[in-house]
């Protein structure tokens, strides 16, 4: 899949030149290159489905009040009410402690704020299995390094995604694709561990 900037339209290029400057200098964890390369694959993923341009916009900027310095106030007073309102769906609370807490939070957040919100967190979560998939092939074990939060409890979440995305009727875009991709990072971690 291509991580290009997926800039075309007036919206979704003010979207994409914001988060680059946003997110200048950050590295992604899941794979080591310039973290803009992540929002851009999740719109990518999104424009394949037919989204239109707030919900592209929303998704090149899902990280950047999340992860940058980037106040909410911004996105909404560039990019208007319908786009910041999505990010704020997007953006957890950072006043939740846990890890597993805030996750669980922020998925509810997600579900309560609709299809949109929705289908972003599904291609969110797509993207960040198949990275560390990816990862864990080249990387093994090691890969658990690059977080703070253990890989058994990142999994464990991903499956309580899977599971109350795909309990909505009807289920959202992206979330059969997560399971499969879910299932063959286990497959890959198993087989390295059984090798290992």
């Amino acid at each position: 899949m291509t991580t290009e900037p997926v800039a075309d339209p007036p919206l979704r290029a003010a979207a994409d030149a914001f988060a680059s400057e946003a997110h200048a200098g950050q590295i992604r964890n899941y794979n080591g290159r310039p973290y803009i390369q992540h929002p851009r694959a999740v719109a990518t993923l999104l424009r394949e489905a037919g989204y239109g341009e707030d919900v592209l916009a929303a998704a090149l900027l899902h990280d950047v009040v999340e992860d940058t310095d980037t106040e909410a106030r911004a996105i909404r007073e560039r990019f208007g009410a319908d786009v910041a309102d999505l990010v704020d769906a997007l953006t957890e609370d950072p006043s939740i402690a846990s890890y597993e807490a805030r996750k669980d939070a922020h998925r509810g957040q997600v579900i309560s704020a609709g299809p949109d919100a929705i289908a972003i967190y599904s291609a969110d979560k797509l993207s960040n299995v198949g990275d560390l998939r990816l990862l864990y092939g080249t990387e093994g074990e090691a890969v658990a390094e690059r977080f703070k939060t253990p890989l058994d409890v990142r999994i464990a979440l991903w499956h309580r995604d899977v599971g109350a995305l795909g309990a909505l009727n009807p289920p959202p875009p992206f979330v059969a694709d997560l399971a499969r991709e879910l299932e063959a990072l286990e497959e890959t971690r198993a087989g390295i561990l059984h090798n290992s």
